[in-house]
Protein backbone atom coordinates (compact mmCIF):
# COMPACT_ATOMS: atom_id res chain seq x y z
CA UNK A 1 0.00 0.00 0.00
CA UNK A 2 1.61 3.61 -1.18
CA UNK A 3 1.67 6.17 1.45
CA UNK A 4 -0.77 8.69 0.90
CA UNK A 5 -0.50 12.58 2.65
CA UNK A 6 -3.81 13.03 4.98
CA UNK A 7 -4.12 16.61 2.61
CA UNK A 8 -5.03 14.23 -0.05
CA UNK A 9 -6.58 11.83 1.19
CA UNK A 10 -9.21 14.66 2.43
CA UNK A 11 -8.70 16.25 -0.95
CA UNK A 12 -9.82 13.28 -3.06
CA UNK A 13 -12.50 11.80 -0.40
CA UNK A 14 -14.32 15.06 1.15
CA UNK A 15 -13.43 17.82 -1.29
CA UNK A 16 -13.75 17.29 -4.72
CA UNK A 17 -17.22 15.59 -4.15
CA UNK A 18 -18.22 18.70 -2.24
CA UNK A 19 -16.75 21.38 -4.49
CA UNK A 20 -17.87 19.29 -7.82
CA UNK A 21 -21.65 19.77 -5.95
CA UNK A 22 -21.13 23.71 -5.49
CA UNK A 23 -20.06 24.66 -9.13
CA UNK A 24 -21.94 21.58 -11.09
CA UNK A 25 -19.21 20.66 -12.49
CA UNK A 26 -20.22 17.15 -15.11
CA UNK A 27 -16.79 15.83 -14.52
CA UNK A 28 -14.55 15.21 -11.00
CA UNK A 29 -11.88 16.01 -13.75
CA UNK A 30 -13.16 19.50 -13.97
CA UNK A 31 -12.78 20.12 -10.13
CA UNK A 32 -9.48 22.30 -9.47
CA UNK A 33 -6.43 20.96 -8.28
CA UNK A 34 -3.19 22.37 -6.00
CA UNK A 35 -0.65 21.92 -8.55
CA UNK A 36 2.38 23.51 -6.83
CA UNK A 37 3.70 25.49 -3.72
CA UNK A 38 6.15 28.03 -4.64
CA UNK A 39 8.07 29.10 -1.02
CA UNK A 40 10.31 32.30 -1.86
CA UNK A 41 12.24 34.20 0.30
CA UNK A 42 14.11 37.93 -0.60
CA UNK A 43 17.56 38.61 1.01
CA UNK A 44 18.14 42.12 0.48
CA UNK A 45 20.72 42.40 2.88
CA UNK A 46 22.84 39.85 1.16
CA UNK A 47 24.26 42.69 -0.95
CA UNK A 48 26.82 43.34 1.86
CA UNK A 49 26.87 39.48 3.35
CA UNK A 50 27.22 36.86 1.16
CA UNK A 51 26.65 34.36 4.13
CA UNK A 52 23.17 35.46 4.93
CA UNK A 53 22.10 33.30 1.73
CA UNK A 54 23.61 30.70 2.79
CA UNK A 55 21.82 30.61 5.77
CA UNK A 56 18.36 31.60 4.26
CA UNK A 57 18.71 28.04 1.76
CA UNK A 58 19.19 26.28 4.94
CA UNK A 59 16.62 27.51 6.45
CA UNK A 60 14.18 27.42 3.70
CA UNK A 61 15.28 23.53 2.94
CA UNK A 62 14.53 22.60 6.39
CA UNK A 63 10.89 23.99 6.02
CA UNK A 64 10.40 22.74 2.69
CA UNK A 65 11.37 19.34 3.37
CA UNK A 66 13.40 20.28 -0.25
CA UNK A 67 16.76 21.60 -1.49
CA UNK A 68 16.29 25.35 -1.70
CA UNK A 69 17.74 27.24 -5.57
CA UNK A 70 19.37 30.44 -4.68
CA UNK A 71 18.13 33.65 -6.88
CA UNK A 72 20.40 36.25 -8.17
CA UNK A 73 20.10 39.94 -9.18
CA UNK A 74 19.13 39.62 -13.23
CA UNK A 75 20.61 43.40 -13.62
CA UNK A 76 22.32 45.63 -11.92
CA UNK A 77 20.89 48.64 -9.60
CA UNK A 78 23.81 50.86 -8.53
CA UNK A 79 21.30 52.29 -5.73
CA UNK A 80 20.85 49.16 -3.76
CA UNK A 81 24.84 48.35 -4.27
CA UNK A 82 23.46 45.41 -6.31
CA UNK A 83 25.41 43.54 -8.96
CA UNK A 84 24.45 41.24 -11.91
CA UNK A 85 24.70 37.86 -10.86
CA UNK A 86 24.75 38.13 -7.19
CA UNK A 87 22.86 35.96 -4.88
CA UNK A 88 19.46 37.84 -3.33
CA UNK A 89 17.04 34.90 -2.27
CA UNK A 90 16.24 31.75 -2.48
CA UNK A 91 13.54 29.48 -3.63
CA UNK A 92 11.74 25.93 -3.51
CA UNK A 93 9.11 24.86 -5.42
CA UNK A 94 7.30 22.00 -4.33
CA UNK A 95 4.87 19.27 -6.02
CA UNK A 96 2.91 15.99 -5.15
CA UNK A 97 3.49 14.61 -1.91
CA UNK A 98 5.72 17.14 -0.40
CA UNK A 99 3.82 20.08 -1.32
CA UNK A 100 0.48 18.16 0.60
CA UNK A 101 2.88 17.47 3.60
CA UNK A 102 3.96 20.76 3.71
CA UNK A 103 0.35 22.57 3.69
CA UNK A 104 -0.44 20.21 6.15
CA UNK A 105 1.98 21.55 8.56
CA UNK A 106 1.39 25.08 7.20
CA UNK A 107 -2.04 25.44 8.54
CA UNK A 108 -2.76 22.45 11.49
CA UNK A 109 1.02 23.86 12.64
CA UNK A 110 2.79 27.02 11.75
CA UNK A 111 -0.32 29.00 11.22
CA UNK A 112 -1.76 28.85 14.95
CA UNK A 113 1.53 29.59 16.36
CA UNK A 114 1.02 33.11 14.80
CA UNK A 115 0.87 35.53 17.15
CA UNK A 116 -2.42 37.18 17.61
CA UNK A 117 -3.44 35.28 14.52
CA UNK A 118 -7.12 35.59 13.57
CA UNK A 119 -6.86 33.88 10.25
CA UNK A 120 -5.06 34.78 6.27
CA UNK A 121 -6.18 37.19 4.09
CA UNK A 122 -8.79 36.53 1.51
CA UNK A 123 -8.09 39.25 -0.66
CA UNK A 124 -4.58 37.92 -2.16
CA UNK A 125 -5.64 35.72 -5.63
CA UNK A 126 -4.59 36.91 -8.69
CA UNK A 127 -7.56 36.60 -10.81
CA UNK A 128 -6.51 33.36 -12.44
CA UNK A 129 -7.03 31.23 -9.51
CA UNK A 130 -3.58 31.65 -7.75
CA UNK A 131 -3.17 32.27 -4.14
CA UNK A 132 -0.44 34.53 -2.32
CA UNK A 133 0.53 34.71 1.20
CA UNK A 134 3.14 35.87 3.61
CA UNK A 135 4.63 34.61 6.48
CA UNK A 136 6.29 37.31 8.37
CA UNK A 137 8.33 35.25 10.76
CA UNK A 138 9.90 31.86 9.58
CA UNK A 139 10.09 30.62 13.27
CA UNK A 140 6.65 29.77 13.03
CA UNK A 141 8.15 26.65 11.50
CA UNK A 142 9.00 23.56 14.23
CA UNK A 143 11.66 22.96 11.75
CA UNK A 144 13.14 26.17 12.90
CA UNK A 145 15.39 25.61 15.77
CA UNK A 146 15.61 28.86 17.86
CA UNK A 147 18.79 28.72 19.21
CA UNK A 148 20.28 29.08 16.24
CA UNK A 149 18.35 31.74 14.39
CA UNK A 150 20.26 34.93 14.19
CA UNK A 151 17.41 37.16 12.48
CA UNK A 152 14.05 36.32 11.77
CA UNK A 153 13.06 36.60 8.08
CA UNK A 154 9.53 36.50 6.56
CA UNK A 155 8.62 34.45 3.64
CA UNK A 156 5.97 34.44 0.45
CA UNK A 157 4.22 31.60 -0.41
CA UNK A 158 2.03 31.12 -3.26
CA UNK A 159 -0.88 28.02 -4.09
CA UNK A 160 -0.95 27.54 -7.56
CA UNK A 161 -4.15 25.49 -8.53
CA UNK A 162 -5.88 25.01 -11.73
CA UNK A 163 -9.05 26.67 -11.22
CA UNK A 164 -10.17 29.35 -13.61
CA UNK A 165 -11.95 32.38 -11.32
CA UNK A 166 -10.45 33.52 -7.68
CA UNK A 167 -14.13 31.96 -6.89
CA UNK A 168 -13.41 28.70 -7.42
CA UNK A 169 -10.00 28.65 -5.91
CA UNK A 170 -11.23 30.26 -2.44
CA UNK A 171 -13.57 27.45 -1.85
CA UNK A 172 -10.88 24.95 -2.92
CA UNK A 173 -8.38 26.77 -0.10
CA UNK A 174 -10.71 27.16 2.00
CA UNK A 175 -12.18 23.27 1.68
CA UNK A 176 -8.79 21.70 2.24
CA UNK A 177 -8.79 23.99 5.39
CA UNK A 178 -6.93 26.95 4.87
CA UNK A 179 -8.02 29.31 7.44
CA UNK A 180 -9.16 32.58 5.44
CA UNK A 181 -10.49 35.29 7.62
CA UNK A 182 -14.43 35.52 8.41
CA UNK A 183 -16.36 37.69 6.64
CA UNK A 184 -17.71 39.51 9.52
CA UNK A 185 -14.65 40.93 11.48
Amino acid sequence: MKYTPRLQAKYREEVVPALQEQFQYSNPMEVPKLVKICVNQGVGAATQDKKLVDVAAEEITQIAGQKAVVTKAKRSVSNFKLREGMPIGVRVTLRKDRMWEFMDRLINVALPRVRDFRGINDKSFDGRGNYSMGVTEHIIFPEIDLDKVTRITGMDVTFVTTAKTDAEAYALLKALGMPFKSKNQ
